[in-house]
């Protein structure tokens, strides 16, 4: 008896963890990738499995029949609807693929859904579908009605057309990662039906016949059905995004530990100590809240210890000195708000140790002039509106350093300079002496002579605050790349994102189209931008490859042509503005022409062809669309299972 206890306070927890997870799941898809139809389907069938364990969790709960019989009825939200939110998923994850519906689909999935809506009202309702609830060894469930048969023809159905999908949408991946990827989705996509499917309907006597059978089967399902979530989300995270995997996974692995890890932990240790704390001689009820928190506190602090680590070790793979790399560069980086608050509390530190009112710190732009940097006190030069001094304005100043050797301070080495009112000290590159920017401190009117300590506490601002500005400069010249960079890198990015799966929905939707269809029209008679080519996945030019004796270069080459031709207004070449737009792409691209001679033949200025020619390019990248999609309307199931 307290073997059988012991696993129905265990599935207790886990099923209070797969509504956690399943609830986590939902937030993350929702907060990532909502944008991606895929990702979208996959939340709704997230929202119906947290429905069905939610209620399962809060009927374990409760001690009498008829509360858990509302809850059970409730539960029906869930039920009715998984099957057709896993049909839902599973036809927008053929159409990721790059194989839409053409209505027949899209059709039958709402006609499910209305049929769901009919089981959820009659399970709720009446009694045709489930009837008078039992609790047989802690386990309440609903007996099956007389139309229950037929919601598991409706169950069974809806899941094997969702399988027959998952299977077309394997095979239509082209590379090894998609396939790995659609296989572990395949396999994980049972945990919806698993978890949602009322099995005590049919066997509920084996609760009470056989309980630690009975248990550890539910344990061990449920189990299942908490990895195989994860698994189906993580797979899932894949969709639509442009980051790199290793981005992908460890958002994701963040969000497991930070969400379902910690407060599954919590509300395991609060179900533990709840239950079974009462029967310790010393126990105190007072003493939950601790255990609680120093449970919360205990998961953060593990996280925080292993995160970093796990994540190097799983995820970066050979990549791992690039991502250090990167990562220490993002905690290193000084932004203009850090360099000031830096170069402020440096300043502050110098005015108390020489005894000054006010200090400053100019630096040198890019453009040759002195400009503040930060300014301290009052009589501050900022303040008062003052312009950096120029070097050349710079006096020595007369002031003795007490004893000599403090002479021998880097910083100080030059000597001190002044200019009205104020010692400067000019900063310079530790490696390659180019001047940085000025120092300046209120000179001492009572005393014209540093101490030793004062000399040290001078020296180390300068050359901290020569340091920080040298690295801002170098730093200045990093951003200055990446804003040269960025752009290319997301380009890559969207080609990453568009290449997932076929990527021929993606391609045609993408924004970078035009741009790809001038590429491979700028190298049409042979280049990299035509052989490597995006366009190369389009189901239009897989088409084209019979035509072509499986040459893809020249089945890229045929549809480009074909798009161009789409253009051509009707009757005999003409060079009126009608034609404009033809004329310009076949003189450019197919005949290899001249902008100059090709303005000129056109009666056009050379700015203004060049504004045409981005408008047919729009225009054919256009034509390019429609006939993708004319072209996956063409398809046949049988072309779609090869």
């Amino acid at each position: 008896m307290l073997l059988v206890n012991g696993l129905a306070t265990l599935n207790q927890i886990l099923t209070a963890g797969i509504v956690i997870t399943a609830f986590a799941l939902l937030l993350y898809a929702l907060t990532f990738n909502l944008r991606e139809r895929t990702a979208r389907a996959f939340a709704a069938l997230l929202t119906f499995v947290t429905i069905v364990y939610f209620c399962d969790v809060v009927v374990s709960t409760l001690m009498t029949l008829e509360q858990a019989e509302i809850w059970l009825r409730l539960q029906w939200v869930g039920i009715a609807f998984v099957p057709v939110g896993y049909l839902h998923f599973s036809d927008a994850l053929l159409a990721t693929t790059g194989r839409p519906s053409r209505g027949r689909r899209r059709m039958a999935i709402r006609i499910l859904y209305l049929t769901a809506g009919v089981f959820l009202i009659a399970a709720t309702f009446t009694n045709i579908l489930v009837y008078d609830g039992a609790i047989e060894n802690n386990a309440a469930h609903l007996r099956a009605g007389p139309l229950f048969a037929v919601f598991v023809t409706y169950f069974i159905g809806s899941l094997t057309w969702a399988g027959w999908n998952f299977l077309r949408a394997y095979r239509r991946c082209q590379t090894s990662t998609t396939r790995r990827r659609m296989m572990y989705l395949m396999t994980s996509a049972a945990a919806p039906a698993i978890g949602a499917f009322p099995f005590l309907l049919i066997a509920g006597g084996t609760a009470s016949l056989h309980p630690l059978i009975f248990w550890s089967l539910t344990l061990t399902t449920n189990f299942a059905v908490s990895v195989l979530l994860v698994v189906m989300a993580y797979t899932v995270a894949y969709f639509g995004v442009a980051q790199p995997d290793r981005v992908v996974k460890a958002r994701f692995f963040q969000w497991l530990l930070r969400g379902p890890v910690v407060v599954s932990t919590v509300l395991a240790v609060y179900l533990v100590v709840s239950r079974y704390g009462p029967r310790l001689p010393f126990y105190d009820s007072r003493a939950l809240p601790f255990f609680v928190v120093g449970a919360l506190l205990l998961a953060q602090f593990v996280i925080t210890l292993v995160r970093l680590p796990i994540e190097r070790a799983l995820f970066y793979g050979a990549d791992r000195s690039e991502v250090r790399r990167l990562q220490m560069l993002e905690e290193r980086l000084l932004t203009s708000g850090d360099l000031r608050q830096f170069l402020e509390s440096a300043l502050a530190g110098l005015c108390d140790a020489l005894r000054v009112p006010s200090a400053f710190i100019a630096a040198l732009g890019a453009d040759g002039r002195l400009e503040y940097e930060v300014s301290l006190g009052a009589e501050a030069p900022l303040r008062t509106q003052a312009e950096p001094p120029p070097f050349a304005a710079l006096r020595p100043a007369p002031v003795a350093l007490t004893p000599p050797e403090a002479s021998l301070a880097p910083a100080l080495a030059g000597g001190l300079f002044e200019w009205g009112d104020y010692w400067i000290v000019p900063l310079k590159s530790q490696s390659s002496g180019e001047p940085l920017g000025l120092l300046g401190v209120k000179a001492r009117a009572e005393a014209r002579q540093l101490t030793v300590d004062e000399a040290a506490a001078f020296n180390l601002v300068a050359v901290r605050a020569a340091s920080a500005l040298e690295d801002r400069r170098l730093q200045r010249d990093v951003f200055q790349a990446l804003d040269r960079l960025l752009p290319q890198i997301e380009a890559i990015q969207r080609l990453r994102a568009s290449s997932t799966f076929s990527g021929a929905d993606a391609i045609i939707s993408s924004p970078d189209l035009a741009q790809w269809v001038k590429e491979a029209l700028n190298h049409y008679w042979g280049g990299p931008k035509l052989t490597n080519s995006p366009l190369m996945r389009l189901r239009v030019v897989e088409q084209a490859l019979r035509e072509h004796d499986g040459n893809p270069v020249n089945a890229l080459r045929a549809v480009l042509q074909r798009a161009i031709e789409r253009l051509k207004p009707e009757g005999q070449r003409k060079f009126t503005g009608e034609w404009l737009l033809y004329n310009i792409l076949e003189m450019k691209f197919l005949q290899g022409r001249r902008v100059r001679e090709i303005a000129g033949r056109l009666a056009v200025s050379e700015a203004d062809l060049y504004r045409k020619q981005r408008v047919a390019l729009e225009e054919v990248a256009r034509a390019i669309s429609q006939m993708e999609r004319e072209a996956v309307e063409r398809a046949t199931d049988y072309e779609v299972a090869g």
